[in-house]
Order: structure tokens, then C-alpha cells, then sequence
């Protein structure tokens, strides 16, 4: 049988359709993508908001239009066939050409300009998305970025901010409030100062450590430090308190002494080493903004970027579930994120 298109062509000039004539489901394909970035169809369907049984519906109806098997189920999720990486990396093909089909399509429509304030907490702000809005400048560049990066919450209905991110859950009723996904801190020390003084590995030893610790708003430090240390001045232990994210990376990099750092430091090339102790501490992350807010396109646009960039499908260290750093190579399949510092480091002398 032919298709409609086909009907009334004379027999010599139709065309057969051949065996793969009927193009995957978009829908599908997208969902594929989802449970692979996810792990496992409940993950997925948690993010999707999908039953379990729909998508595995849906990935059942692409494994019959491709004539494949492209994923195997197991105790623990799910994993790739041979071909299923195949088809992984041709859907993620498919994906980034219709961000990019997006993409034209609004930059043939009137253009987008103006300014976006965004309030960020100081560390989230360097380290995670200050390097990554050039590629959201690209695609808007008529949109002025003012990237204003402290560790005390902008009052969004006061107009401090257009959007905000902050570690702490909003409390203002007339805000809308995203959860973005979940920051783990744990202790890292770098390499210099383990081979100088040894590293620890039970609470006992880490007692004889130099310790260093960011102080500041929405950082829950004091909360932290009597909850792991209680009894201790910090007179008598501490060899370093600072008050903002960079300055206590470079502590902690330099051979200052151990202390906290987000996991995904270890995504993004930190040259710091995590510790195999029980002292860690989740942060979820929140986006704010006002109610009207998604009513201008250039702020609409930055949100919807904004989510993506926190995806915790694409970004593992960003789940609600800790995952040690050793593992995240596992669970991560996209570009190395190191590629982001370039020029910051691993810079070779001349």
C-alpha cells in the first residue's frame, strides 16, 4: 500500500518507501533522550510528569519503528544497547537542531532586546553561570545581561532583580518560586596540602586538620559548624574564615586547608580532591521572580535558559539524590564542562 501522497502517481513514477519509510516520533525520541539523561523510566517519568507505563509505551513504539532493541532494563535503571548509543547520539543530533530550528525562528521575528537583572548567590554565579550565558547570548544578543552575584537574597518584588537564584526557599507570597535542583557541598583539600599533612579519613583524624569555612548568608555555615564540630571554638580550629565562594575555592586549591565545595567543582575541572568522610550538606536551589515577569519575552526566555541550565536529567550533580564526584563521569554524558574555563585554567606557558 502507498501513502496518501502517493495516490493517483503513476506506478513507474512512484516512489518505494523502503523499509524505513515512516520517520520516529519526535515525542518518542524525546522521551528516549529523557530516560537516558534520567537513568532509570521513574526518574524520567518524575521529571516528565508521565506514568511509568507511558513511556514505556513510548520507548516501545520507537524500538518497533527503528526494528531495535535500545535500551535493557535493570535493577538499578536502565542502560544502553550498542545501537541504542547509536540512536543516543543521533536523537542528541536531532535535539540541537531543533533548538537551533527555535532559535531561527525567533530571530526572524522582531527582535529581542533590552536588559535582564539577574541576582545569583556569589558561587553559582561565577562558577556555574557566568561561563555558560555566552551561549545565551548568542542566541539573544540583543539582551543585556546584568549579572549581579551576592550571597543576600534580592527582594524581587521591589524590582532588585529581574530573576533571582538563591539557597534559600523564598517566603514572600507573591513571588513565583522554581525549584532549579539540589547543590551537595562536601569537603575537598587539594593535593598540595594532603601531601603535606597527610589525608584524613575518620572524623577523629579530621580533627587534627587545618580548616577553612565561607561565612556568609544562605551558606548555613554556623549551622553547619556546631552541627560537625560542636564544642570547638572556632578560634582553636579554624586556620581560615572568608566571606564569598572564590575567595574559599582559592583557599581550599591553594593548601590554605580542607573545606566545603559543590560537587559539581569536580564537573567543572577543580583542581581539588574530594574526602571520603560522612559530612555533607544538600542545598536545593530556587528561582524567583514576579508573577508578570514571563510576560516580557527577553526575561521569559532567560528563565526558560535558566531551567534548562540546571537540569538535574543533564546535570547529575544537580539531583536531589548525592552523588559521590568519582561517579559523576558516569552519569554525565554531555561536553566536558572544563571546556567552559578555558583561558582560566590548564593554560599552557609560553
Amino acid at each position: 500500500m502507498y501513502s496518501m501522497p502517493q495516490r493517483g502517481v503513476p506506478p513507474e513514477e512512484r516512489i518505494d518507501p523502503g523499509p524505513f519509510s515512516t520517520a520516529p516520533d519526535w515525542g518518542n525520541v524525546r522521551v528516549f533522550l529523557e530516560v537516558v539523561r534520567c537513568g532509570s523510566f521513574r526518574s524520567a517519568a518524575e521529571r516528565l510528569g508521565q506514568s511509568i507505563n507511558g513511556l514505556r509505551r513510548r520507548i516501545d513504539e520507537l524500538e518497533s519503528q527503528l526494528g531495535t532493541v535500545l535500551l535493557t532494563r535493570h535493577v538499578d535503571g536502565t542502560r544502553l544497547t550498542d545501537e541504542g548509543t547509536q540512536v543516543f547520539a543521533a536523537a542528541e543530533r536531532m535535539e540541537t537542531a531543533s533548538f537551533d530550528l527555535v532559535r531561527a525562528r525567533e530571530r526572524a521575528g522582531p527582535a529581542v532586546s533590552g536588559e535582564v537583572r539577574i541576582a545569583v548567590t556569589e558561587g553559582l554565579g561565577t562558577f556555574w553561570l557566568a561561563p555558560r550565558l555566552v551561549e545565551f547570548q548568542r542566541a539573544y544578543p540583543g539582551i543585556l545581561i546584568d549579572l549581579h552575584c551576592a550571597m543576600r537574597s534580592a527582594d524581587i518584588l521591589r524590582l532588585e532583580a529581574d530573576v533571582a537564584i538563591q539557597l534559600t526557599r523564598p517566603t514572600t507570597p507573591d513571588v513565583k518560586v522554581v525549584k532549579l535542583g539540589c547543590m551537595h557541598v562536601m569537603l575537598y583539600a587539594s593535593e598540595s596540602y594532603l601531601r603535606t599533612y597527610g589525608k584524613p579519613t575518620t572524623y577523629d583524624e579530621l580533627l587534627k586538620h587545618r580548616i577553612v569555612m565561607q561565612f556568609a548568608d544562605q551558606t548555613a555555615a554556623k549551622e553547619i559548624y556546631d552541627a560537625w564540630f560542636p564544642g570547638i571554638p572556632q578560634k582553636n580550629f579554624l586556620v581560615m574564615r572568608n566571606n564569598v565562594s572564590s575567595a574559599n575555592y582559592w583557599a581550599i586549591a591553594k593548601g590554605a586547608g580542607i573545606g566545603l565545595l559543590p560537587t559539581y567543582a569536580t564537573a567543572i575541572g577543580a583542581r581539588v580532591i574530594p574526602l571520603d568522610l560522612d559530612l555533607r550538606r544538600p542545598f536545593d536551589i530556587w528561582l524567583t521572580y514576579h508573577p508578570d515577569a514571563k510576560r516580557i519575552p527577553r526575561v521569559r526566555y532567560l528563565i526558560d535558559w535558566m531551567i534548562e541550565a540546571f537540569n538535574p536529567a543533564k546535570f547529575p550533580w544537580f539531583r536531589d539524590e548525592f552523588i559521590h564526584p568519582r561517579e559523576l563521569p558516569k552519569s554525565y554524558r554531555g561536553e566536558p564542562l572544563v571546556n567552559l574555563f578555558e583561558g582560566f585554567i590548564g593554560t599552557a606557558s609560553n
